[in-house]
């Protein structure tokens, strides 16, 4: 009598491929992505801003960390802080700008905000610094 000889268990195929497959289409959308934007024009020599001294726009209000305004150096009230900068309009829409520094919690810089968009102000804006290094 003869056995038959026992067929060694099926491998299961590992996704290795579909893996790749992925890995590869990730890596082709990145590479894409990556070239929608141009490049700088290479003749050009950006203006290096760093040396140069700054100050705060002279119609703006500063608004310091400890939530006090100033307006062009002198102490002001922020009820009185509309009528001070009346005359800095844009299209018939009167215009502020705020400069805060950078330790005011935000949640003060949102209520002063509010509180000059109720005393009438249609837009405010927030100055801030931007660096590029």
């Amino acid at each position: 009598m003869q056995l038959a000889a026992a067929k060694p268990p099926a491998k299961k195929s590992e996704p290795t491929i579909a893996l790749i497959n992925v890995v590869f289409l990730m890596l082709i959308f990145f590479l894409i992505a990556g070239t929608l934007a141009p490049p700088i024009d290479r003749d050009v020599t950006l203006v290096k801003a760093s040396d140069l001294e700054g100050r705060e726009p002279p119609d703006a209000l500063v608004i310091h960390v400890d939530g006090s305004i100033t307006f062009r150096g002198e102490a002001v009230e922020l009820a009185d802080a509309l009528s001070l900068i009346g005359n800095a309009e844009e299209g018939g829409e009167a215009v502020i700008r705020l400069v805060p520094d950078r330790d005011l919690p935000a949640v003060k810089l949102v209520e002063i905000g509010n509180e000059l968009r109720r005393a009438g102000a249609k837009r405010v804006f927030i100055v801030t610094e931007r660096g590029l290094e």
